[in-house]
């Protein structure tokens, strides 16, 4: 009994030992797997679904001071499409804003990865069609499509 007790002593102390050694997932490690779970769309793919009135769900998940750098312009699209929660709140608030579980939702945040992250979140919750922006708003910008701002529209110049 003895010798059973001090097995089950140093396997607990080892087990203890390598979890105090183990270093913290980084964000990527994070991102990563959630950008190939729910894959990514284009720029070019979401410009044109929104082109040809597909019905599809943009949903920012910046914070508000984010917001305010600027926003993929809704005026020509269906408004109603166009939803801003904020990553910290998405849980709480999505299924009161898409009730619609099989629409489908590109997520964006500034560079893409709570983008990613929020869409996982989406498929965790039954949203079967959410995705993500590749790249986020920086990604729809180098792609060429303006942003609407505080200024109006706004586009990036390639310098010549």
């Amino acid at each position: 009994m003895k010798k059973m007790t001090t097995k089950v002593l140093l396997i607990a102390l080892l087990a203890s030992t390598s979890l105090l050694m183990a270093e913290p997932l980084s964000k990527m490690a994070l991102i990563k797997p959630a950008q190939k779970e729910v894959g990514q769309m284009s720029a070019q793919e979401l410009k044109k679904l929104l082109d040809d009135g597909e019905d599809v769900i943009v949903l920012d998940v910046r914070e508000a001071k984010q917001r305010a750098e600027g926003n993929i312009p809704s005026d020509d699209f269906n408004k109603e499409n166009f939803i801003a929660i904020t990553r910290g709140n998405l849980e709480w608030k999505v299924q009161d804003k898409i009730k619609d579980t099989d629409a489908l939702i590109v997520t964006f945040c500034r560079s893409g990865g709570r983008g990613a992250l929020a869409a996982q979140v989406l498929r965790q919750l039954g949203y079967k069609k959410a995705t993500t922006l590749k790249g986020g708003l920086k990604g729809w910008v180098k792609a060429g499509y303006p942003i609407q701002t505080g200024l109006g529209l706004m586009a990036l110049k390639k310098a010549k």
